[in-house]
């Protein structure tokens, strides 16, 4: 709807050929109003509607941001003009300069501009310093992280994007860090061994119990889920394991662990007893339904129709988990 009305309005100029410079003092004034967002107006579409005194005026218009910057649509309106106008690379530069973003994604901007320019070193220096700047808590732009590593590859630098991957997961340990860790050590030959010692040395630090990031959950645990689900076990019965994990790891182990992950089921199916509600009927029976796996993994079925025997009789007042128990064949 939005495009549609900025394209009869574009048309309708077109048509009626108004005064070039009070057609380019609207267009600023609407486009500096920051509401471009409701109806998508370009200034160089009106290029030929304007001509070369209503882009002057324009241009006379956002220069003065440049000497007091503050608005994004002055910004934004700058960067159209300069790259309209061949205004070069190193204009477009200053304009991104004065309003870096926390997470370095201005950095990766400036990087991308000064590398179609033919300006690869500058570039990469460019995006290297918005990896040191950056001061996000969630880290840096994962784009001007990727441009790094990327350009380390082509320039046969493993060893540096093993660097930058591992600063990262310092930074912010979790299982998607350690994942690209991972592929960019194999990479360079640096993972087995040492390698993967340390990056889980690091999981482990910020797993402890009590560590202000982990949450709820262990990024080692994580982790180890990915690669190796024996140690993953192994951590959450050593404290490592948040509640979502345990029954994830649960899921995963059930084949080949039928008993560990039965004692898991077990635990979380208790406390759900005397609670009520749809969500929790429903829950309820999920791991009822993987507790039964377990026990006819192991050759148990009649425990588990004692049990069950038991729960429905506890429970017998709960019409609607009980039609659900039927329905799931419990």
């Amino acid at each position: 709807m939005a495009t549609a009305v900025a394209d009869v309005h574009l048309e309708a100029c077109r048509t009626a050929r108004p005064d070039p410079v009070e057609t380019a003092q609207w267009l600023v004034r609407y486009l500096l109003d920051e509401v471009n967002e409701a109806a998508d107006i370009d200034l160089f579409d009106y290029r030929a509607v304007v001509g070369e005194r209503g882009m002057a005026h324009a241009r006379a218009r956002v220069a003065a941001w440049r000497a007091n910057p503050k608005g994004l649509a002055e910004k934004y309106l700058l960067e159209r003009l300069l790259k309209a106008d061949g205004g070069g690379v190193d204009a477009l530069v200053e304009v991104h300069t004065s309003a870096l973003a926390p997470n370095g994604h201005t950095h990766l901007v400036i990087a991308r501009e000064l590398e179609t320019a033919g300006r690869a070193g500058e570039a990469l220096e460019w995006a290297e310093r918005g990896l040191r700047e950056a001061v996000s808590e969630w880290g840096p732009d994962g784009d001007l992280v990727a441009f790094v590593c990327k350009r380390y590859e082509l320039a046969g630098r493993p060893a540096d994007v093993v660097t930058v991957r591992r600063n990262l997961l310092c930074a912010r340990p979790s299982l998607t860090a350690y994942q690209h860790l991972r592929t960019a050590a194999r990479d360079a030959g640096a993972w087995e061994g040492a390698g993967r010692a340390g990056a889980l040395e690091v999981l482990r630090a910020a797993s402890r119990p009590g560590n202000e990031q982990r949450h709820d959950n262990s990024p080692l645990v994580d982790a180890l889920m990915d690669d190796d689900l024996q140690a993953a076990w192994q951590a959450a019965t050593g404290g490592y394991a948040g509640r979502r994990q345990w029954l994830a790891l649960a899921d995963r182990i059930r084949d080949r662990q039928p008993a560990d992950a039965l004692t898991v089921y077990l635990r979380w199916i208790e406390p759900l007893r005397a609670q009520t509600g749809d969500r929790t009927y429903e829950h309820l029976t999920k791991l009822l339904l993987s507790a039964r796996s377990c026990h006819r993994a192991l050759g148990t079925e009649s425990d588990f129709a004692i049990y069950m025997a038991a729960l429905r009789t506890d429970q017998k007042r709960k019409r609607k988990l009980l039609a659900l128990l039927d329905r799931s064949g419990l």
